[in-house]
């Protein structure tokens, strides 16, 4: 996996498609990025087979389908998927088919393109799964295609990268290096995020810092296994077709809180990087309020009827999680981020 960073770095993107030997790539998308798709695909010039730019959140089975029809339709060698998890999930759903190598463009922090993690949702259930070949061959990370993200969009997507640190650090299988790598990437994206709100999203060294926060967190996630964080929110938003970083922004407070009293390595690492916080879960649960960000399921559409049928999707299949996860434990957790409380154990 080759990954390279630098302001004006998407501009030769020509020279990372040719280093892979491709000579018709697709060009990904989401309809909101199909300006930016069709720019990409112009630069690529005769090595570029079209742009698709129909990219969903949490990947439905048939927006994957469609992708791929036209991918063979073109005689497509390959994929470049710009934008965030949305597009970048799209271009691992053609990868696991028909295995043509995907080259990201991140224009958000989902971390997702750092990852061998795959998600499909049908009939309102995401399935996800691990596959070598889903991982993109090439990254390129230019933050001057993140100047556009709004502020608020921007803090939770910071946020959703922040989840994979989170997660890493209480994983059944982390190591040391993994868990240096998860501070450092937790603690580049508490200091950009503020800096990003408060200054209207143009500043490019803060959107740098966020980007190199995004790399780390997301090459933690593809290194550790995913636990009741990744989990409920997987369900949360396949079944209820909830926005993915807003999702995470929620949950990873209480998640943190539920998880807190069984990881105490983790809970000392967040205190670090949240300046000495005794309660990490609280500290974030603060932090996403100094941000603007939701702080409520209700906020997202979620209603008390709900709750139900994501604690049943969410004991469905067993899953590693350093506290023992329980019908009550996750009604509680669920009815507290439903309502904006404050996280508690």
């Amino acid at each position: 996996m080759r990954v390279v960073f630098g302001a004006g770095r998407s501009a030769r993107l020509t020279d990372e498609v040719a280093a892979l030997g491709l000579d018709r790539v697709l060009v990904l998308s989401t309809p909101g990025q199909r300006e930016l798709a069709r720019q990409v695909a112009d630069g690529l010039g005769d090595r570029a087979a079209g742009v698709f730019a129909e990219a969903r959140m949490h990947v439905p089975a048939e927006t994957a389908a469609a992708a791929c029809a036209v991918a063979a339709e073109l005689g497509a060698d390959g994929c470049v998927a710009v934008g965030g998890g949305s597009t970048v999930g799209l271009g691992k759903a053609i990868a696991l088919r028909h295995g043509l190598p995907v080259v990201a463009v991140p224009t958000t922090y989902a971390g997702s393109e750092m990852t061998p993690i795959w998600g499909l949702t049908e009939n309102g259930v995401k399935r996800t799964g691990r596959d070598p070949a889903v991982l993109p061959r090439s990254v390129v990370y230019d933050p001057e295609l993140t100047l556009g993200l709004p502020p608020a969009i921007s803090v939770t997507s910071g946020i959703n990268a922040l989840a994979h640190a989170v997660e890493g650090l209480y994983a059944p299988d982390a190591s040391p290096i993994v868990s240096l790598m998860a501070e450092d990437g937790a603690l580049a994206l508490t200091e950009a995020l503020p800096r990003i709100a408060a200054g209207g999203g143009a500043d490019l060294d803060a959107r740098s810092r966020a980007l190199y926060g995004a790399w780390l967190c997301g090459a933690v996630l593809g290194a550790t296994t995913m636990s009741l964080h990744h989990k409920l929110c997987h369900v949360l938003g396949g079944s209820l077709d909830l926005p993915h970083a807003a999702v995470h922004t929620v949950m990873l407070p209480h998640t943190l809180a539920y998880n807190q009293p069984c990881a105490p390595t983790a809970v000392a690492t967040l205190s670090r990087v949240l300046g000495g916080a005794p309660d990490p879960a609280r500290a974030l649960w603060e932090l996403t309020h100094e941000l603007g960000a939701p702080r409520s399921l209700h906020e997202l559409g979620v209603a008390e009827g709900d709750i139900g049928t994501v604690v049943e999707q969410a004991l469905a299949n067993p899953y590693a999680n350093p506290r023992r996860v329980t019908a009550d434990g996750l009604t509680a957790l669920l009815r507290r981020a439903l309502a904006g409380e404050p996280p508690v154990a």
